[in-house]
């Protein structure tokens, strides 16, 4: 549940974060729950994150506590828009503060088992740990915020898909010169859809805005995803795939679908060598289930960074790759496999 706590913002950085969504107002709370909504809402919220806290955390303020806006993540304000112009308005405004050539929109994308607050201040987090430029939106479909809710969420996934392709022509509608998509888990699934749909629609405008895609454990089967790049054509430069052999949460989705294989616990990277993909396995990061190494763990947050070298280095002579990560570089044919070395390595690496 959301904490707004306005004075938050004179103690923590605050993160500005649009909104697009199709979930269904809660008439109990008046915020975004888990009940699907054929109109999609949009809004801009203001979130405070906290100074005292490790980089990747996110922590709430405790239940009927008072908030503490040195290590809590709080919301400082949040507008509802009464309609799509109302928001585009408002977008508009923010595009129009960053100078041309740098008007770019990062749209994130969250997983399954989240609520809305869950993937607001994850996003936030990301913002800001990220430094990602431009401005920065979040697309949230009604997830149940259930572990047991996967089939639900499975259904709810496919229903949102229209409303992240409105969400991405209000953007471009609002000035974006680029999107790029950052996409976890279910999302991801979801990501990939509405790109299809965009592809078969035609929309040949969006397409050309789409300046990056980012899949971040992604629950997809294989082959699926395969239909869905060969259905969109040239994928976005770069598309990058962050996976793990070793998350267990797509070990147990691989397991109720009956198929050995989601797209972010691939193994062998032959299955996509035909398709313009960069594969980042990053095993040596995963804790626990593994299942948000990128967003929990400080030392991927700091590589994030360098992935402007990364593209660049993938499009010059074969020998600038090697060296330029603290890992393995595998290509077949189209597809570019990373093999992440260990934390420690990577954080040596990354401080010289």
């Amino acid at each position: 549940m959301l904490t707004i706590y306005p004075p938050a913002a004179e103690v923590g950085a605050v993160q500005e974060i649009f909104v697009g969504t199709t979930r269904a107002i809660d008439p109990e709370t008046r915020s975004f729950g888990r009940g699907r909504s054929e109109v999609e809402h949009f809004a801009r919220f203001e979130i405070s994150v906290p100074p005292d806290r490790e980089l990747g955390e996110i922590s709430f303020p405790r239940r009927h506590g008072k908030p503490d806006p040195q290590k809590d993540f709080l919301t400082t304000e949040q507008e509802l828009h009464v309609s799509a112009k109302e928001f585009r308005s408002d977008l508009s405004t923010a595009m129009r503060a960053l100078p041309q050539g740098k008007r770019d929109a990062v749209i994130y994308v969250h997983g399954f088992n989240n609520t809305f607050s869950e993937g607001l201040y994850r996003i936030a987090q990301l913002s800001h740990d990220l430094e990602m430029p431009g401005v920065t939106l979040h697309y949230s479909w009604p997830s149940a915020g259930n572990p047991l809710g996967y089939v639900a969420d499975r259904d709810s996934s496919l229903f949102a898909r229209d409303g992240l392709e409105r969400l991405m022509q209000e953007v471009v509608a609002s000035g974006a010169e680029r999107i790029v998509l950052v996409a976890h888990s279910m999302g991801s699934a979801l990501t990939m859809e509405a790109l299809r749909q965009i592809a078969i629609r035609g929309d040949t405008n969006l397409m050309r805005r789409m300046a990056g895609v980012i899949l971040i454990s992604p629950d997809i089967d294989v082959d699926v995803f395969r239909t869905q790049a060969r259905t969109y054509g040239a994928l976005p430069q770069p598309f990058l795939i962050f996976g793990s052999s070793r998350d267990t949460l797509l070990g147990l989705s691989a397991r109720l679908t009956g198929q050995p294989d989601r797209l972010g616990n691939l193994q062998d990277i032959s299955k996509v060598a035909d398709l313009n993909v960069t594969f980042l396995n990053t095993g040596a990061y995963s804790e626990g289930a593994g299942h948000f190494n990128l967003g929990d763990s400080p030392a991927l947050l700091q590589l994030m960074q360098r992935i402007g070298e990364v593209d660049s280095a993938f499009g010059s002579d074969q020998r600038g790759r090697v060296g330029l990560l603290p890992g393995v570089v595998l290509t077949v044919q189209s597809a570019t496999q990373i093999v992440l070395a260990p934390v420690g390595a990577v954080a040596q690496e990354l401080s010289e």
